[in-house]
């Protein structure tokens, strides 16, 4: 690259009609509003991954992930998974998610979350990968939760 062509990279010589697509300037105006979204419940079959695999490592070996038929690892809720789905579980009742334990008085989300992982309420599946590539799937009312 020249010299010349270094300095018209800089921010303050951009041209005038680098924004002029009006594509990019009214994207929004003409979104129009997902229908399926108003009527959303919380669905059951969420799936958090615990550990995912890299992708570069599963197209190495050649083989697509697959469940394991029994399960190896242990069935205690690790404090990473812990963390994972109250921050999961939390954005969703921020977003408005219906709240499936009885709340007296509480506002916040994250007590809310805490209050349906103690009731093993949590509507969501964990997914543990192993180093074969399988991977299995834990529901968080079968794990163990240590407080």
């Amino acid at each position: 690259m020249s010299d010349d062509e270094m300095g018209q990279m800089g921010g303050d010589d951009v041209g005038e009609d680098y924004f002029e697509d009006p594509d990019m300037l009214n994207y929004e105006e003409d979104a129009e509003p997902d229908e399926e979204a108003e009527g959303n419940e919380v669905d059951p079959d969420n799936i958090i991954e615990s550990n995912p695999p890299e992708g570069e490592m599963r197209q190495r070996t050649g083989k697509a992930a697959k469940p394991n038929e029994t399960r190896v690892t242990t069935p205690y809720m690790t404090k990473y998974e812990r963390a994972r789905v109250l921050g999961t579980r939390a954005l969703q009742i921020s977003m408005n998610a219906p709240v499936l334990v009885p709340v007296e008085g509480e506002t916040d989300p994250l007590e809310i979350a805490l209050k349906e992982l103690a009731q093993k309420k949590i509507p969501l599946v964990i997914r543990r990968y192993l180093p074969d590539n399988s991977f299995e799937d834990w529901k968080v009312e079968e794990l163990i939760v240590q407080e």
